[in-house]
C-alpha cells in the first residue's frame, strides 16, 4: 500500500508543509489496489532462475523484452502463466511500467490467446501509464463487452480518477452502479481519493455514507483517504472521530502511518502537542518491515514542530536498522535545513559522499538549495565543482537553484547565465522558478 508514499522524493518534496501533504495525498492511491484484481495471488519473490531475474537487469524501457520471452517459452517448453503474471506484477511494482506492459502484450496476443478480465484490467492500466489516457480509452473500447466485469470497469475508473478526470470518473463510476459493479471497495477507494485530492469533502462524505448504506466495509484504504481529507483542510473533529473509528474497527489493523496522517492534520491546525503525542504513539507501531520509510516520515514531520533532537534521535535509530539508502538521506537533511542546521546538513552529506556508490544529483541539489537559500553562494558554486569532479552535469533543477540564489543576492551577471544553461538542458517536465525568470528577463530587457 505505501509503495508510492515517497516516489517524488525531491528537494521540493521533503521538508515542507506541501511536501507531506503530497505525500499522504497518494497514500493509498497505489497499483498494488489493480494488481489485487489479477488472478494470481503468487509471491512475488524473484528466484535466480525466474523470468523476473532475466529482465531486471534491463533498465532501459526501450529495449525490447521480446527475445527474452521467446528463449524462455523456448526452455520452458511452453508458457507458465502464473509467472507472466507475477513478472508484470513486480515489474509494476518498481515502476517499470513499460517493460511490465510489453510482457503483457506479449502474454496476451502471442502465447495466451484465451482473455481474463483480470489480465485485460492490468493491461488497460498499464496502457494509461506508457501511452496516455486516450490510448486506454480506445484499448477499453475494443475489449468484448462479456468480458468488461468490475475488474476492467474499476481499471479504468481507476485511470480517469489518477488523471484527475472528474467528470469521466464520475460516469464512470454510475455506470458501475448500473451494472451491479459496486459491491466491493475497490471502485469506491478510486473515488475517495480523487474526492480527497481535490478537496471535495462534502462528495467524499457522500461517498463514505452510500458504502456505509450498502454495508461494503471500509478498510484501511478507505479510512486513511478519510483521514487524509480531513487533515489537510484541516478538520480536526472529523478527523479525530475517523481515527477513533479505525482504532475500534476489528477489521482494521492499525499502523504507524494513519497516526503519521493524524499528526499531519494537527500540525496543518497548529496544534504541536496533539502532533507530538500522537507521532509518538506512532512509534510503537513501527515494524521491521516499516522501519525504512516510517524513519523518513518522522524525520520530516518532527522538523516541521521544530524538534532538533527528536530528528536527531530518529536518524540514528535509522543507521541502526539496516543500510541507508539515499531517501533516508534525503529526509534527513530536507528536515535539518527546515530547522536552519546547515551544519548538521552538511555532515550528514559528508557521510553520503563517504559511502556513494553514484552520484545522486537529488541530493546534492538539496545541498546547493539550502546553500542558496541562505545566501552561502561560494559554497553552492563549490558543490557544482564537486558534480563536475565526478564526472556528472549540473541539471535543471541544480541550476535553477543557483540561478535562484544569485538573483535573491542581487548577483544577475550570474543568474541570467545560470538560468539560461538550465533552460537548455531542461526536461518537459522542469519549471524556472517564475520570479527568477522574470527577474532575468528584467534584466536582459534593461541591458
Amino acid at each position: 500500500m505505501m509503495m508510492r508514499l515517497l516516489q517524488s522524493c525531491t528537494p521540493n518534496t521533503w521538508g515542507n508543509h506541501g511536501g507531506i501533504t503530497r505525500l499522504f495525498g497518494v497514500f493509498s492511491f497505489s497499483t498494488q489496489t489493480l494488481s489485487s484484481v489479477n488472478a494470481s495471488s503468487s509471491s512475488v519473490s524473484a528466484s535466480k532462475n525466474s523470468l523476473y531475474s532475466r529482465i531486471s537487469p534491463l533498465g532501459d524501457p526501450n529495449v525490447s523484452l521480446l527475445p527474452i520471452l521467446d528463449q524462455w517459452v523456448e526452455e520452458r517448453g511452453g508458457i507458465d502463466r502464473s509467472e507472466l503474471q507475477r513478472t508484470i506484477k513486480m515489474l509494476r511494482q518498481f515502476k517499470r511500467f513499460t517493460q511490465a506492459l510489453q510482457v503483457s502484450e506479449w502474454m496476451m496476443n502471442r502465447s495466451c490467446p484465451d482473455l481474463f478480465p483480470g489480465d485485460l484490467a492490468i493491461q488497460l492500466n498499464l496502457i494509461s501509464r506508457v501511452h496516455g489516457l486516450e490510448q486506454a480509452e480506445q484499448y477499453f473500447h475494443k475489449v468484448p463487452n462479456d468480458l468488461r466485469d468490475f475488474r476492467v470497469y474499476s481499471a479504468l475508473l481507476y485511470c480517469y480518477a489518477r488523471a484527475t478526470s472528474l467528470d469521466k470518473a464520475e460516469a464512470t463510476m454510475q455506470k458501475i452502479r448500473q451494472l451491479g459493479f459496486a459491491v466491493g471497495s475497490l471502485p469506491y477507494i478510486s473515488m475517495l481519493n480523487l474526492y480527497s485530492r481535490l478537496g471535495n469533502i462534502e462528495k467524499l462524505d457522500v461517498l463514505v455514507h452510500e458504502m456505509e448504506e450498502k454495508g461494503i466495509s471500509l478498510d484501511k484504504f478507505a479510512f486513511n483517504l478519510q483521514l487524509n481529507a480531513y487533515a489537510t483542510i484541516p478538520d480536526i473533529k472529523k478527523m479525530e472521530i475517523t481515527l477513533m473509528k479505525m482504532e475500534a474497527d476489528p477489521i482494521v489493523s492499525m499502523d504507524c502511518y494513519a497516526y503519521f496522517i493524524a499528526a499531519n492534520g494537527y500540525l496543518n491546525a497548529g496544534l504541536i502537542e496533539k502532533a507530538f503525542a500522537v507521532l509518538k504513539k506512532s512509534e510503537h507501531l513501527i515494524t521491521y518491515v516499516t522501519r525504512k520509510l516510517a524513519h523518513q516520515m518522522l524525520m520530516t514531520l518532527y522538523s516541521r514542530m521544530g524538534k532538533k533532537d527528536e530528528v536527531y534521535r530518529v536518524w540514528n535509530l535509522r543507521k541502526k536498522t539496516g543500510k541507508v539508502y539515499n531517501k533516508s538521506y534525503l529526509a534527513v537533511m530536507s528536515s535539518l535545513l527546515k530547522l536552519g542546521d546547515l551544519d548538521g546538513m552538511e555532515k550528514i552529506f559528508e557521510e553520503w559522499k563517504a559511502t556513494m556508490t553514484s552520484v545522486d544529483m537529488r541530493i546534492y541539489n538539496l545541498l546547493i538549495s539550502g546553500y542558496c537559500r541562505n545566501g552561502l553562494l561560494d559554497k553552492a558554486e563549490s558543490a557544482i565543482n564537486m558534480i563536475l569532479e565526478s564526472g556528472k552535469e549540473p541539471n535543471a533543477y541544480t541550476l535553477n537553484h543557483l540561478a535562484t540564489g544569485y538573483f535573491k543576492h542581487n548577483v544577475m551577471e550570474k543568474a541570467v547565465e545560470a538560468m539560461k544553461k538550465a533552460i537548455l538542458v531542461g526536461d518537459p517536465r522542469w519549471n524556472p522558478d517564475l520570479a527568477t525568470l522574470s527577474a532575468c528577463i528584467e534584466y536582459v530587457k534593461g541591458k
